[in-house]
């Protein structure tokens, strides 16, 4: 909730939109990557549940696929982002067997497509 929180505050009051929230993935990748795997070796666990970066930019992916950003957009999107963060739908359960942070980081960044084509389509249909 907290990344649907930060790009609904990018947007009400810098006016962000969409690229930013790709400029912000890309930027934070690497990093998110790098600390990822440094604290899962820390933690001796293949994925931490404190580690929420992974979630943060996988909410963000599924952002990118709105045709507008609003409440609705806002919200269909957290839902999306859980839905397919959770069931984790072929291939999204494969990218979590990745090591370190590659794989903590790429099955949220994989759910988070999954639930950008959808909140893409809903847009394209004029669902919300």
């Amino acid at each position: 909730m907290a990344a649907v929180g930060i790009a609904a505050l990018l947007h009400m009051y810098l006016h962000a939109g969409r690229l930013v929230l790709l400029v912000l993935v890309a930027v934070l990748l690497a990093p998110a990557v790098w600390a990822s795997s440094e604290a899962a070796r820390s933690m001796q666990d293949e994925d931490p549940k404190e580690i929420v970066i992974d979630e943060v930019l996988g909410q963000w992916v599924t952002l990118l696929g709105a045709f507008v950003l609003s409440w609705r957009s806002f919200a269909l999107g957290l839902v999306l982002f859980r839905l397919f963060d959770i069931w984790k739908p072929w291939p999204v359960r494969n990218f979590e067997k990745l090591p370190g942070g590659v794989g903590i980081i790429a099955d949220d960044l994989a759910a988070g497509i999954y639930g950008a084509l959808i909140l893409y389509i809903g847009g394209a249909l004029r669902l919300y």
